[in-house]
């Protein structure tokens, strides 16, 4: 399995960033970390390894960059408007920077995002977003309600960056032509998130499999039972 490691100095967000790739060819799939996680958490707790098949046969190339979590919505020194600002502009980086170079890169017109956890949020924003970059997005454990990070408060950027406020009125056509998967158990600690967005899309007839699996938590061990049949999915 091809590994390499990336740096590159963001504009939009003027820091270095990191990140992980994984194959050299097929669908590019981001891979977001779960809270505060490093750019190589997915490697280290071997959600990387339970989807080697795909990447060792060409289907998927999975990039796994950084977050800036712990600059944004989990930097408490800081007012929750500068929270969201900072996070709007690592929105534009994922959009301006890091989706241009996977697709141009596997000559596919389109990405994947993936998450466990945090990183299921990351993936829905993008995804919700931005349909017309994203053809499939596979959340696992995620909760998408940033609310619970402003302290009660609220601007644009805060409400452009939580699916469950913005989703409802969204027209974009891509939303309907998305496969969408939000992949939950019994014993998750974030269940209710995907219940809720799950009844945000049913209230706007867009196609989605609410995975709820039997018995498992909130944790690495269903998210690597997850993961790969998820990516068998991508057409």
């Amino acid at each position: 399995m091809k590994e390499q490691y990336h740096r590159w100095h963001s504009p939009n967000l003027n820091m270095d960033m990191e990140m992980l790739v994984f194959g050299d060819r097929g669908y590019p799939v981001l891979l977001f970390p779960t809270t505060l996680g490093a750019y190589y958490q997915n490697k280290e707790h071997g959600l990387i390894d339970s989807v080697r098949w795909f990447i060792d046969e060409g289907l998927v190339k999975i990039y796994c960059p950084a977050t800036i979590d712990g600059l944004t919505w989990y930097d408490k020194g800081i007012h929750p408007a500068d929270r969201a600002r900072r996070y709007s502009w690592y929105d534009k980086m994922l959009l301006d920077e890091l989706a241009p170079w996977a697709m141009h890169e596997t000559g596919v017109g389109k990405v994947a995002v993936a998450g466990c956890s945090f990183g299921g949020y990351h993936a829905a924003n993008f995804a919700f977003k931005h349909p017309e970059k994203v053809g499939h997005l596979f959340s696992m454990g995620g909760a998408f309600d940033i609310r619970m990070f402003t302290d009660g408060y609220y601007d644009d950027n805060v409400f452009y960056n939580n699916p469950v406020d913005y989703l409802p009125g969204s027209d974009n056509w891509a939303l309907w032509q998305m496969n969408i998967i939000l992949g939950t158990s019994d014993w998750d600690i974030c269940k209710e998130y995907n219940l809720t967005l799950s009844r945000v899309l049913n209230n706007k007839n867009i196609n989605h499999w609410l995975d709820i699996r039997p018995d498992g938590k909130h944790d690495w061990p269903i998210w690597r039972e997850m993961f790969p049949h998820y990516l068998s999915t991508i057409k």
